[in-house]
């Protein structure tokens, strides 16, 4: 092989390499930023957002206010649907202006066996609007809930929550609540926490927070 030939091979090397590493690049997702004391941090979702099963205070919200020193709003409502959740978000980004969303919503779909396409419809306004209004947004996995998945401890995240993680290019905290409910010991009853599952979900959130760089 001559020497011309052999350069001309070295350099569409180097130009593949070069192209196959900025592709990458682009698909990288851009690192959290930070979040300082004080900052507001909104918490959507239903009752176990909420924290029905527990004594005031001891709603996952609250335990994340007290170990961060951010002001998080508990913006939880038990029963509610995605799409009331989806109604209700405008008016809370207007009011609080918060610096990260974290977005755990969907078990009463799925418990009232409403349409999973809605469902996943809806939670990718309600992140899409939150990334609109310049939050952060923090996705969290729910279980494919069913009484009987319940009963039998064999509860798994529902897909939707991983493809659109993926679709929009957010964190997802997996498996979190999934693991509180499939454990009688972490549940005040078949849907709910108890004390000691929020506090368990909580401390997987913090967890998560610092692996992905909110916390320092």
């Amino acid at each position: 092989m001559t020497l011309p030939t052999l350069l001309h091979r070295r350099r569409l090397l180097l130009a593949s390499t070069a192209a196959i590493a900025l592709a990458a690049c682009g698909k990288r997702q851009p690192k959290a930023q930070a979040l300082p004391a004080e900052a507001t941090v909104l918490a959507l979702g239903d009752s176990l957002t909420q924290g029905v099963g527990a004594k005031a205070g001891e709603a996952w919200p609250t335990l994340l206010a007290e170990r961060t020193g951010w002001d998080v709003i508990n913006a939880g409502i038990s029963g509610d649907t995605s799409a009331q959740a989806l109604d209700r978000l405008p008016d809370l980004l207007e009011e609080h202006a918060p610096a990260l969303v974290v977005v755990s919503i969907g078990g009463n779909d799925f418990l009232r066996q409403m349409s999973a396409d809605a469902a996943q419809a809806n939670i990718r306004r309600i992140c899409q609007q939150a990334k609109d209004s310049g939050a952060q947004v923090l996705l969290v996995a729910v279980p494919q809930f069913s009484l009987i998945a319940a009963g039998t401890g064999s509860l798994s995240d529902h897909p939707l929550y991983a493809t659109l993680a993926k679709e929009l290019q957010l964190p997802l905290l997996e498996g979190a609540w999934a693991e509180v409910l499939s454990k009688p010991q972490w549940r005040s009853d078949q849907v709910h926490a108890n004390a000691e599952g929020y506090a368990h979900f909580n401390a997987k959130l913090l967890d998560f927070a610092r692996q992905h760089g909110w916390l320092a």
